[in-house]
């Protein structure tokens, strides 16, 4: 599952991350940074994206695609993306990879929750990237669309900080052919490594309690979090069969 089995969590300047789970999916090449200065390169962002009928569902052919890392400042992008859409609420469809902030996961399904959003997860294809650079498809996709695209759900994984974000759908959904990968987490500050090793402690189980309380606010097992602690301990990956995500209550409707 990569070489590095725990994801980080950044909270403001200490932060909760997730080494990636997902990190087989990731880009092969880094995009420019999303933001000014101090912003990441893989930072996530959001662009609607326009398919055929039924493309990311019965009577859907619109969506907002989230893809890359969720960084510190992740958020403004969701809600800027939201902002726009004039009360129309598209479903999201995530695409995460990446040390992620898991802290600030939590924050965007808050807002889907808040906004009444639907989550699911797969990969955009843009039409008009097709044969072009990463650095060229991303100055495609960051004014936030709309563009042309497939969605591709098959063989695609949805990692912890995708878990986080997904539970924050009013209906959430996960494609057959989707794997949870989960792995565990660690705290970092995002700006020097100054944590001590009791500090860092404290604060996993901190995080870890806040966690749990937002999955209960969202209907979903907090079982699923013992997973990552188990996975914490043990430095390895795990992943959650398809038969696990009703039971968790991960998503609302069984697999298509």
């Amino acid at each position: 599952m990569g070489a590095n089995p725990f994801r980080t969590i950044f909270l403001g300047l200490l932060v909760a991350v997730i080494a990636s789970a997902g990190a087989a999916q990731g880009q092969t090449t880094a995009r420019p940074p999303v933001g000014g200065f101090g912003s990441p390169t893989d930072a996530m962002i959001f662009y609607v994206a326009h398919g055929t009928e039924g493309a990311c569902g019965p009577g859907c052919a619109d969506w907002i695609a989230a893809e890359g890392t969720v960084q510190w400042d992740t958020f403004k992008r969701l809600i800027a993306i939201l902002d726009r859409q004039n009360g129309r609420k598209l479903p999201l469809v995530i695409h995460s990879w990446g040390e992620s902030s898991l802290n600030v996961a939590v924050g965007l399904g808050r807002i889907l929750h808040d906004r009444g959003i639907d989550t699911t997860e797969g990969t955009t294809d843009v039409a008009a990237c097709k044969d072009k650079s990463d650095a060229d498809c991303f100055a495609l996709k960051r004014p936030g669309g709309p563009l042309e695209a497939t969605l591709t759900t098959s063989k695609s994984l949805c990692d912890i900080a995708c878990v986080l974000i997904l539970a924050g759908g009013v209906h959430r959904t996960l494609p057959a052919g989707s794997r949870v990968i989960l792995t565990g987490m660690t705290i970092h500050n995002r700006l020097a490594p100054n944590v001590s090793d009791e500090h860092r402690e404290s604060l996993t189980t901190i995080y870890g309690e806040q966690f749990r309380v937002y999955l209960r606010e969202m209907g979903v097992d907090t079982e699923l979090l013992d997973i990552v602690d188990r996975n914490n301990a043990n430095a390895r990956a795990s992943e959650v069969p398809p038969s696990d995500w009703t039971r968790l209550h991960l998503v609302t409707a069984a697999p298509k």
